[in-house]
């Protein structure tokens, strides 16, 4: 039976009725996000039914490999882990979460012992295939453009893989809450594994960059009240998209296009309003989205230039969409820059973005700036977002060196 105008209306007002009660209560849930069938995944990717106790407690590990290097000779300068740890995704629910820890085998020669960065991977995708711990032995990994310098300096690095990434459920793609988490609760997980060296005594700093950035960044704010026993000495943020809804709209339509549906079905998914979006989606609409969760970044190509006007019943598009309730408080929810880090915090971007807007990373830097944190702003000029990386890159060495010896960072809030 089609679905009336009317109908759909009063169903949609229903839900964000529920959602607002919900939000108010501190519960987030209003239904159970539908997933496409997922294909089958490696044993260690499956979750026990029971999980441990505390954020952070390792369930399993395994030495890792790598698919360059099938004599394992990587070995011989660093030791690599894949692990399974637990953490609470946005609606307080234990999650059980994977992800990477790298250590080098040359011994610590700065100030104190080893630190670790836990750091935040950029957009790989919704499939389970997507996940960094697997990337890491099936394909080439692009973050290792960021992660080899911190391991030649000497520092230990921990990887997340994020909510559903790799396990069962949906990749709740741009969930600010759910990232975050389960970016601190990876270094958490990387101190208390046997033989890395590193305890809960460990220095930590937080990298990323795009969704990394986005979820390095929600770390950096939920710290204090989530993780207050990391001994945090700052971040590195990179082309944060701490707007969604402008991200979205200059995604619409572009080569990066993918990346906004991708937003969308995390998030929707993530609030289980999954199913009151499709009411807004033509064939087309609900087929991308259910396609878009088997993507990885890789087949970016699949989704390039698809303009989502082509995707809804009426012709808006998703960005218009989710400016409504109850779509908008779920975006509003997921904007960076409301709670003040307590840790210093390096913010970069390109004013030649492409694909998240240089305003956008300006403004949360500005706002964190107006709620007295401790940030500098450094923009360059290199073409496209993925040219911002190295930059990112750069800038993040001379950072760390400066923070885990104790040198205070002078901010540039005064510029903005």
């Amino acid at each position: 039976m089609a679905v009336t105008a009317r109908s759909r209306v009063r169903t949609v007002a229903a839900l964000a009725l529920s959602l607002t009660a919900s939000m108010a209560m501190g519960l987030v849930a209003v239904a159970p996000a539908q997933a496409v069938e997922e294909p089958p995944r490696p044993a260690f990717y499956e979750a026990p039914a029971t999980l441990p106790a505390n954020n952070g407690d390792v369930i399993r590990s395994e030495k890792m490999t790598f698919l360059l290097d099938p004599l394992d000779t990587s070995s011989l300068v660093k030791q690599s882990w894949r692990i399974m740890y637990k953490s609470t995704n946005r609606a307080g629910k234990a999650i059980a979460v994977t992800g990477t820890v790298l250590v080098p085998n040359s011994p610590w020669v700065g100030l104190g012992t080893r630190p670790v960065i836990g750091y935040a991977p950029g957009t790989q995708g919704m499939a389970d295939r997507c996940a960094p711990s697997r990337v890491y032995s099936e394909l080439v990994e692009y973050e290792s453009i960021g992660i080899e310098p911190l391991l030649a300096r000497g520092y230990a690095v921990a990887v997340p893989d994020y909510e559903g990434l790799g396990t069962a459920g949906i990749h709740t793609y741009m969930d600010r809450v759910s990232q975050g988490r389960a970016t601190l609760d990876v270094v958490r997980a990387a101190q208390r594994l046997t033989g890395t060296g590193l305890s809960s005594s460990s220095r930590v700093g937080l990298q990323g960059y795009s969704q990394g950035g986005g979820a390095a960044a929600s770390a950096a704010e939920l710290a204090s009240t989530y993780a207050p026993e990391l001994k945090i000495k700052g971040a590195v943020v990179g082309a944060v998209p701490a707007d969604l809804q402008k991200v979205a709209e200059n995604l619409d339509g572009s080569l990066f296009a993918a990346f906004g549906f991708f937003a969308v079905r995390g998030i929707t998914a993530s609030y289980g309003l999954d199913s009151a979006l499709s009411m807004f989606l033509n064939e087309k609409g609900v087929q991308a989205l259910q396609d878009v969760e088997q993507d990885c970044v890789f087949n970016l190509f699949d989704s390039a230039f698809t303009k989502s006007t082509e995707l809804t019943q009426d012709g808006r598009s998703l960005a218009e969409i989710m400016k409504e309730v109850p779509f908008s408080m779920l975006v509003s929810d997921q904007q960076i820059g409301n709670i003040k880090p307590s840790v210093p915090v390096l913010v970069t971007h390109s004013r030649l973005d492409d694909t998240i807007p240089f305003a956008v990373g300006k403004a949360m830097a500005k706002s964190w700036c107006q709620k007295g944190a401790n940030v500098r702003f450094s923009s360059n000029i290199v073409p496209t977002h993925l040219g911002g990386m190295v930059p990112h890159v750069a800038e993040s060495l001379p950072y760390w060196e400066a923070r885990f010896a104790g040198l205070p960072q002078f901010g540039n809030c005064w510029t903005l």
